[in-house]
């Protein structure tokens, strides 16, 4: 059994694309929410170091937030330009977005 043929909807074979233009704020949101996610992989193991003992810090309410503050941070980096990973993102895919709207011709057909 095949993926595909789990899919409600889907027919028999592979699945394949939606051949739907491709809208360039969509795309560069996709490619920004890529780096978001992650630079927070990679801050994560940084902030799980940190010691939070004294009056105002630690507990199981921290240990619940600091999840979502280390996403928070993450976005942030990533909207104010992060490691330049949504720039490539970006371009790869809207090389696929274009590619995606193009015929199929037997020069470009997979073998």
């Amino acid at each position: 059994m095949t993926i595909a043929a789990t899919l409600p909807g889907a027919t028999s074979g592979a699945p394949t694309l939606a051949r739907t233009p491709a809208n360039p704020e969509a795309l560069r949101r996709a490619a920004r929410d890529f780096e978001a996610q992650a630079l927070g992989a990679l801050l994560q193991p940084m902030f799980q170091g940190l010691e939070t003992k004294g009056p105002f810090g630690g507990g199981a309410a921290e240990a619940q937030w600091r999840p979502m503050m280390v996403d928070a941070i993450a976005k942030d980096l990533a909207r104010a330009g992060g490691l330049g990973l949504a720039d490539a993102v970006l371009r790869e895919l809207t090389r696929l977005a274009g590619a995606a709207g193009q015929p199929t011709t037997p020069e470009t057909r997979a073998p």
